[in-house]
């Protein structure tokens, strides 16, 4: 028998045990296969581990994606959470280019993914707060966060916690060095349930890029009067 002659149940069956790069190589060989490839029940996983694997077509966005991780470990990649005065030009060049590659990918989440459950973010130096921000609003089932090295993240992201992440039971800020102990205070008095853990984040030295300090000081300010 040829794989093409199994019902379409047999096939989702069959391509759920595969990466995502063998599902598309897989879905070029003929037409029925590229049909079951396409279909969005097929992705309700995703696991990235390149910016480059975020622009590639062998994965579909959709409304029966649960679980979305993003962990970037590369050296290359590693370049994008160094403090800006530490880069030289070639490596300033080459995180201008990573600059929005995440951030537009959540954006496009938050679009076509109101059922995300769990959001795992390792490494990725550009997401904002703003962009989780987003997220929490559009994704109101989300259950776990977790937020590993993202050196943008602010109390920012804490304060929409507390406001939007009624469904959140997990939250990850390890090694997020702008996050504050008073953020982090904040966060387990209005929302206790939340299983916080922050590695390192309050104790580590945040940016001293001009203003930053002064940003910081008023979320969290912000955050205690809520």
């Amino acid at each position: 028998m040829h794989i093409t002659q199994l019902n379409r149940e047999c096939l989702l069956h069959i391509f759920s045990f595969l990466d995502k790069n063998s599902r598309k190589n897989l879905a070029k060989t003929c037409y029925k296969l590229l049909e079951v490839f396409q279909d969005p029940l097929l992705w309700s996983l995703l696991n990235f581990h390149s910016p480059v694997e975020l622009k590639k077509d062998n994965f579909l966005l959709g409304p029966a994606l649960k679980h979305l991780a993003i962990c970037w470990y590369s050296e290359r990649v590693k370049v994008c959470n160094t403090e800006d005065w530490m880069k030289n030009s070639f490596q300033k060049d080459f995180c201008k280019r990573h600059e929005n590659t995440v951030s537009d990918f959540l954006l496009d989440v938050c679009n076509r993914c109101p059922n995300l459950l769990s959001l795992t973010l390792s490494g990725c130096g550009h997401v904002t707060d703003d962009c989780i921000l987003q997220l929490l609003k559009n994704c109101p089932n989300l259950k776990s966060l977790k937020l590993e090295n993202c050196v943008q993240i602010t109390d920012h992201t804490l304060q929409a916690v507390t406001l939007h992440g009624a469904s959140l039971q997990t939250l990850h800020v390890d090694f997020c060095r702008n996050i504050t102990q008073a953020g982090l205070e904040i966060v387990r008095e209005k929302r206790p349930s939340i299983m916080l853990r922050a590695e390192r984040s309050a104790s580590m030295i945040p940016d001293s890029k001009p203003g930053k300090k002064l940003m910081l000081e008023k979320a969290s300010r912000k955050l205690v009067q809520l």
